[in-house]
């Protein structure tokens, strides 16, 4: 019999506000390392150190790693890894072309776009309320990107891209998870994505300063410590309880995009994104309401 999960609240949202910080720490690293080195490279050495964490998880768990692995859908399962992989590269590099304020303030759109296409991949019903909070929405990223001003930048859409890959992965991940437990996504994950990387990221090496070398390292560790905290939010606390403070990841963004980075916080960022928070915070609680 499963022990009922914990709903610990306050010790959750604290979780999940240290996770953001630890987050938008990772983000700030991997702009500074890929505006040096190869995204590539950069993505492949983070994801030797997930592996690691992943597959330690699994070598403790009853029944170790063979255990954990075992899935009936791992074409599937093998995908998303590689999904999530695909879009962390392309997250990074939108972070050196466009900074981590621009990018973050359309990134968080993904939970519009999960509700969006939820009825497509997963057959749920998508209300007429949704789809209003996904149209607000898609304005607050319209005003931060500003199609309609002079000359548009086509680079504005990477952030978009990203945004999709996430929300792919984030509906796979629900899907999988009808016959699949967590600690064999999470491993599938960690581990498809390493196998990616290591094809792709071996062909751009480029050797590194020893400073740089310390910041990769703290890039591994925030990373890790990063899904750490996830997990065990999760664990002490219900999701829907928690979920909204996942957008104090856009603060940090901005704080260190401003304060390190030297970037500008223009107000159409500050408008469009508040749009696109407010538009995904209503579908969360139409989700509570029906759940």
């Amino acid at each position: 019999m499963t022990a009922p999960q914990r709903n610990t609240v306050p010790l959750g949202i604290l979780l999940m506000v240290a996770s953001t910080i630890v987050f938008a720490l990772q983000d700030g690293i991997s702009r500074h390392l890929a505006g040096t080195y190869n995204t590539w490279m950069v993505v492949m050495i983070r994801y030797w150190f997930f592996a690691a964490f992943v597959i330690a998880l699994a070598a403790r768990a009853p029944g170790g790693v063979r255990r954990v692995a075992r899935t009936e859908q791992p074409l599937l399962q093998i995908f998303r890894g590689l999904l999530l992989a695909g879009e962390v590269c392309v997250a990074i590099y939108g972070f050196t072309l466009l900074g981590l304020i621009k990018s973050q303030a359309v990134f968080i759109c993904y939970p519009l776009l999960i509700a969006a296409l939820s009825g497509p991949v997963l057959g749920e019903r998508v209300g007429w309320r949704r789809w209003a909070a996904i149209g607000v929405g898609l304005i607050g990223v319209l005003i931060i990107l500003q199609p309609g001003m002079g000359v548009f930048d086509p680079v504005a859409i990477i952030p978009l891209i990203s945004a999709l890959m996430f929300a792919l992965y984030g509906l796979l991940t629900r899907y999988v998870a009808r016959r699949d437990r967590t600690e064999t996504s999470f491993f599938y994950t960690g581990t498809a994505g390493a196998v990616m990387m290591t094809a792709i990221g071996l062909w751009f090496w480029e050797p590194m300063t020893g400073p740089d070398w310390v910041w990769m390292a703290v890039l591994c560790v925030t990373g890790v410590s990063g899904h750490w905290l996830l997990i065990k939010c999760y664990e002490v606390a219900e999701a829907g309880a928690v979920q909204p403070f996942a957008y104090f990841h856009l603060i940090w963004a901005a704080i260190l995009g401003t304060v390190i980075f030297n970037e500008v916080l223009r107000s159409n960022i500050v408008i469009g994104a508040g749009i696109i928070v407010l538009a995904g915070l209503f579908t969360l609680w139409r989700e509570r309401a029906q759940g």
